[in-house]
Formats: structure tokens, sequence, C-alpha cells
């Protein structure tokens, strides 16, 4: 069986540091834009080669369109997400998948912060969304990466009230 993927791209500037960004994103639920966020909890953490690898594993509901609810019930999906913490690169990268719930849809998605010369940081955000559903994984495809469009939107902003919140006085000044 083949199985065609939808991927979709989006990119983020936030007006903070990347060592901000980075101390954040270990805090960044519960937030008012993540309601959906049940719980998370670390697997694992250990450093290697000078690097910092995690895993964590997620628990998130969606509410689901009346079509979906066919195929889906809503109830809490888990999420894995591997990160690789480079401090000489100066990058963050985040790698998530759902455990559960994949021949619906089946959702990867790869994260990377990096320092810009400006002083902020730039979080490059890909999806790769795919369904196994015969007849209707075209339209699942298309739901899915609305959704990630979305739910990209709200999580930027829930980071960025999580930011606010911990460096009040260090947010850089928007270059123009």
């Amino acid at each position: 069986m083949v199985v065609t993927a939808s991927t979709c791209c989006t990119e983020t500037v936030f007006d903070y540091s990347w060592i901000h960004v980075v101390s954040a994103y270990w805090n960044r639920y519960p937030n008012p834009s993540s309601t959906h966020v049940l719980t998370e909890d670390t697997i694992r953490r250990e450093v290697r080669d000078g690097k910092l690898y995690s895993r964590r594993l997620l628990s998130k509901t969606n509410p689901v369109p009346k079509w979906g609810a066919r195929f889906y019930n809503n109830l809490p999906v888990k999420i894995v997400e591997d990160s690789v913490l480079d401090p000489v690169k100066k990058t963050f990268t985040t790698f998530t998948r759902n455990l559960g719930m994949k021949k619906i849809m089946k959702v990867d998605e790869i994260v990377v912060y990096s320092e810009q010369k400006d002083g902020r940081t730039l979080a490059v955000r890909r999806a790769y969304i795919s369904s196994q559903v015969f007849g209707f994984s075209r339209a699942i495809r298309a739901f899915g990466i609305e959704r990630f469009k979305s739910n990209g939107h709200k999580a930027s902003n829930g980071f960025n009230y999580v930011l606010r919140r911990m460096f009040p006085q260090n947010q850089l000044a928007a270059s123009s």
C-alpha cells in the first residue's frame, strides 16, 4: 500500500534570545492556548557528545469535525516527542509523532529553533500528514494541514505567553 503524505511548513520568529526560548520550551504547558494538552512526562534525558537528548510523552485531545466523528471518538492521543539541544550550534530540534490513531491520521512534526543574527529565535515547523482511511485520506490530510496551521498559530501565541511571563524584561525589540 502506498501512503501519500501532505506537507506543510511554517516559520515563526520569537522576539527572545535562543537561550530564553529553549528555557521556556520546557515550561510551555499549561498556557491559555494549550488546554488540549492534558499531560507531559519526561521519559529520558541524557547528554551525549555535548548535546542534550530528551524523550517526552504528551497526552492531547483535539475536537474533531462532525464528519470525523465516525472515525475518531476524541479520546486523548499519546504523542512522543524526541528532541536534541545543540548548545554549540545553538539549535534545538524537536521531533513529534502520534502513537495512536495513526491509520486515521499520522502526524510527524519537526521543529528547528535557531538563533538569528539579530538575537531573535526562528522556529521552522514542518509537518508530514498521512492517512490510510480508504476513500477519505485526501480529505483527512487536507483537514490535518489546516489543523496544523491553526494549531501552529495557537502554539506560537501560547509560547509567547510563557516567554512574556518568564522573561518580562528580556523581550528583544522587534527589528523593522
